[in-house]
C-alpha cells in the first residue's frame, strides 16, 4: 500500500515510508491505496512483487535469501514470460542457489499423498479445475473461472452494504464471510427456509460492539462459484468447468481421476463446499461417472504442505534448477 496523501502521514512515526508490505499495510489500510501485485494468478506489478518477496525473506523468514534454495508457487497456465521475469528476480536479485517453480494444485495434491486426480483450486483471485496424472497437470483439461475468494468478499460486501451495513471494513467482511459463510446444499430451497424461519439467521459482533444480523448473505456470497450470472458474469459454474476438465481426459485418465478429486485453497473451506460439488456433479451425470471428493480439513494450506513434502524427498534434489545453471543457459 502507499499513501493516499503524504499529509496522512504526519505524525506517524514512518512518515517517510513510501510503500507498506503485509500486516502494516492491512493496518493502515485507512489511509493506504491498497494494490495487489497478483490479479486473477498472474503477476501484474513486478516491481510490488519484487517488494513482498523482500518483506517475506528478510522480515517474516528473517533469511538471507542468498544462503537458501527457494521453492515457489505458480498459478496453472502462468505464461512463460512470467516464469521466465519470476526467475530472474530470484537468481539476480535476490541471488539465490537454486530455485524451483511448482504449478500450486499440482503441490495440493501431493499434500493428499496423491499424484493422480483432479484438484479444484479456489483462491485469492482465481480458480481452475486442474487435471493430474502422474505428477503432471494437463494442460489441455485445465478449466479457469475468474471468480474465486475476493469476488466472494466483493458480494457479501454489495449485500450488506445494500442492507444497511455500509460503513464495514473490508477486513471485517472478510471474517464475517470465514466465520458465518457456507455452501447451501441447494440455493434455491436456502431462500426458501430464510423467508419461513430465523434458524439461518446468526448475529455478529463488531468491533465498536455493535451487532448485525446475517442469514442468506451467509450463503449468498458463496453461491456465485456456482451460480456465475448472479453477479453478472457469462461464465460457466465451477461444477460444470470440473465435469468438462474430467470430459477433456482420455480414457484411461478419466478412470483414474473420477474418484479422486481434491479441494484446495483458502475458499474451498466454506461449509458444505464438497457435498454441493459432489451433488451437482451427480445431477449432471455422465454415464458411469461416480465422482467422489476429498476435502481435508488443512487444505487452506495443501500448496505449501505439498511443496514441504516435494522439497524433503531426495530424488527432488536433481529437480533444483541451480544458479550455474541459470548463468550458463538463462
Amino acid at each position: 500500500g502507499r499513501p493516499r496523501h503524504q499529509g496522512d502521514m504526519v505524525g506517524k512515526a514512518c512518515a517517510l515510508k513510501d510503500v507498506y508490505v503485509g500486516d502494516e499495510a492491512q493496518s493502515n489500510a485507512g489511509i493506504l491505496a491498497l494494490k495487489h501485485p497478483i490479479q486473477q494468478g498472474i503477476v501484474t506489478s513486478w516491481d510490488d512483487m519484487e517488494k513482498i518477496w523482500h518483506h517475506a525473506f528478510y522480515h517474516e523468514l528473517r533469511i538471507q535469501p542468498e544462503e537458501h534454495a527457494i521453492l515457489l508457487t505458480e498459478s496453472p497456465l502462468n505464461p512463460k514470460a512470467n516464469r521466465e521475469k519470476l526467475t530472474q528476480i530470484m537468481f539476480e536479485t535476490f541471488d539465490v542457489p537454486a530455485m524451483y517453480l511448482g504449478i500450486d494444485s499440482v503441490l495440493s495434491l501431493y499434500a493428499f499423498g496423491k499424484t493422480s486426480g483432479i484438484v479444484v483450486q479456489i483462491g485469492f483471485g482465481v480458480s481452475h479445475t486442474v487435471p493430474i496424472w502422474e505428477g503432471y497437470s494437463l494442460p489441455h483439461a485445465i478449466k479457469r473461472l475468474e471468480i474465486a475468494g475476493t469476488d466472494s468478499t466483493d458480494y457479501l460486501l454489495k449485500l450488506l452494504s445494500d442492507k444497511g451495513y455500509s460503513n464495514l471494513s473490508r477486513d471485517i467482511v472478510i471474517d464475517i464471510k470465514e466465520k458465518l459463510g457456507y455452501v447451501a446444499g441447494n440455493y434455491e430451497e436456502e431462500l426458501e427456509k430464510v423467508q419461513a424461519s430465523s434458524d439461518i439467521e446468526k448475529k455478529y459482533e463488531l468491533p465498536d460492539g455493535q451487532v448485525i444480523n446475517i442469514a442468506a448473505e451467509r450463503f449468498q456470497c458463496c453461491e456465485i462459484l456456482f451460480q456465475p450470472s448472479i453477479i453478472g458474469r457469462e461464465e460457466d459454474g465451477l461444477h460444470r468447468l470440473l465435469c468438462d476438465s474430467w470430459m477433456n481426459c482420455n480414457v484411461d485418465i478419466k478412470v483414474g481421476t473420477y474418484r479422486n478429486i481434491y479441494l484446495a485453497g483458502g475458499s474451498t473451506m466454506f461449509s458444505g463446499m464438497d457435498d454441493r460439488l459432489q451433488q451437482e456433479l451427480w445431477a449432471i451425470g455422465h454415464g458411469d461417472w461416480i465422482p467422489k471428493i476429498f476435502a481435508r480439513p488443512e487444505r487452506k494450506y495443501s500448496a505449501w504442505i505439498g511443496g514441504s513434502i516435494l522439497s524433503a524427498l531426495s530424488a527432488f534434489q536433481e529437480m533444483w534448477i541451480s544458479k550455474d545453471e541459470y548463468d550458463e543457459s538463462g
